[in-house]
C-alpha cells in the first residue's frame, strides 16, 4: 500500500519531468488535485513544500515559487 504521501510527492515528480523549464507552485498544485481529488489540499499543499528538502536528489527550486526536476538543472560548465 502506498502512503498519501508516496502518491503526492510520485504525482509531482511525474508533472515536473515533463516540465523543463519547471512550474511554479500553484500550477503544481492544482495539477496535482486534479490528479488526485480524493487527498486534501492541505495535505498536497504541506507535501509539495516540502519536496526539496524530503527529495532533494530529484526536486530543487531555482527561486522562489518554482519547482524543477533536477534532470534540467544547469551546470556552471556550460
Amino acid at each position: 500500500m502506498t502512503t498519501k504521501t508516496g502518491l503526492i510527492q510520485a504525482k509531482a515528480i511525474e508533472l515536473l519531468k515533463k516540465a523543463p523549464h519547471g512550474i511554479r507552485t500553484s500550477q503544481l498544485l492544482n495539477a496535482i488535485k486534479e490528479s488526485l481529488p480524493d487527498m486534501h489540499p492541505k495535505t498536497i499543499n504541506g507535501i509539495v513544500w516540502k519536496l526539496p528538502t524530503t527529495r532533494p536528489e530529484e526536486v530543487y527550486k531555482p527561486s522562489r515559487g518554482l519547482f524543477c526536476h533536477l534532470s534540467f538543472r544547469e551546470t556552471d560548465d556550460e
